[in-house]
């Protein structure tokens, strides 16, 4: 019999002075520093609900105001209009940086150099003074302002909303081209020249090959600039224009309730990035297939994992202790020879 081969006679005694005991690691300073943040962190919770300076009852009254609902509601369409107009810019911007011809490339380089350098403030505040340049915006002899076709007051055309809407979407598109360029850049070499060499049509080898793998790389990036438009809506205040920031400034302004007024305004920014957050996971969860042999859990299958693993282990009371796996093995013998 070898050295490590149990005898099903040995006395309990010897099992448990072979029995090797397992003694994990203590990671003291992880110890010390998780209670330390959950110190701060209750701590900061006590303060919701003792501070009276919060006003709950304020916010509660305000949250679903129709007043916040309708600016809720500007601040979604100046998002929605501004991410769509600007990813399709973008798109035809990173195209032109990518040309072999060296106007376009040019011209795109130029586009992207001014409206990242040109803050988003001054933007909507210049289109939305626009006026005072071009008093009539029409079409008519070219290099002239013989608008014979058709004319607009600027001022009557180019309303605070369109003023932000426009400022938005180009400033958006900026940094949406890079993005996309950066995308399309991070896809092998060898994959373009493959496709190409199959004789795939230009059309067929962006779309099915080159897009749905730049699609990981553009796809974070992409988010988080929609999030940060998202809370990048709040400078239109100055424009006048009712989004959630504007209209929160003129309730507070007119009670004087300003910390329950922000904290309306700050909770639904943060529903709306929370939505985004988890459409971002599942899109990028779609995109993985071609990275991954299998999709990463989502968070309800991870809970649900975890859950069947703690309910084998309620039914599993021996674990990995050698002593009640040896007594069970002997108790199922006793049992199957009297039988």
């Amino acid at each position: 019999m070898s050295k490590g081969e149990r005898r099903s006679d040995e006395p309990f005694d010897k099992l448990r002075e072979r029995a090797v005991k397992v003694v994990p690691t203590r990671h003291w300073w992880r110890w010390v520093l998780s209670a330390l943040v959950a110190f701060v962190v209750l701590q900061f919770v006590w303060s919701l609900v003792t501070n009276q300076q919060y006003e709950w009852n304020v916010f509660a009254e305000y949250f679903f105001s129709q007043s916040v609902l309708n600016s809720l509601g500007v601040t979604l369409g100046l998002t929605v209009v501004s991410v769509i107009g600007g990813f399709v810019l973008g798109a035809v911007l990173a195209n032109f940086r990518l040309s072999k011809s060296p106007l376009l490339s040019g011209a795109a380089y130029a586009y992207i150099w001014f409206f990242r350098s040109v803050p988003l403030l001054v933007q909507i505040l210049v289109w939305y003074n626009l006026g005072y340049l071009y008093p009539t915006l029409g079409l008519g002899t070219p290099f002239t302002t013989d608008f014979w076709l058709v004319e607009f007051s600027t001022t009557t055309l180019i309303t605070a909303f369109a003023a932000a809407t426009i400022g938005l979407t180009l400033h958006q598109a900026a940094y949406f081209a890079e993005i996309i360029r950066g995308g399309i850049l991070s896809v092998d070499q060898g994959q373009l020249e493959a496709s190409a060499a199959l004789g795939l049509p230009r059309r067929v080898r962006f779309f099915r090959i080159i897009l749905p793998q730049a699609a990981r790389a553009i796809l974070p990036n992409f988010f988080n600039e929609v999030i940060g438009l998202v809370k990048g809506t709040s400078v239109v205040f100055v424009v006048a224009l009712p989004e959630l920031f504007y209209t929160v400034q003129v309730i507070y302004n007119r009670n004087q309730r300003v910390i329950p007024l922000l904290l309306v305004a700050v909770v639904w920014y943060a529903i709306i990035t929370t939505v985004l957050s988890i459409i971002q996971f599942y899109v990028e969860r779609h995109y993985a297939r071609g990275a991954h042999r299998e999709l990463p859990p989502t968070p309800i299958q991870r809970a649900t994992a975890w859950i069947k693993l703690q309910w084998a282990r309620l039914g599993d009371e021996t674990g990995d202790d050698p002593l009640a796996a040896e007594k069970n093995r002997r108790h199922d013998t006793v049992l199957g020879s009297g039988s």
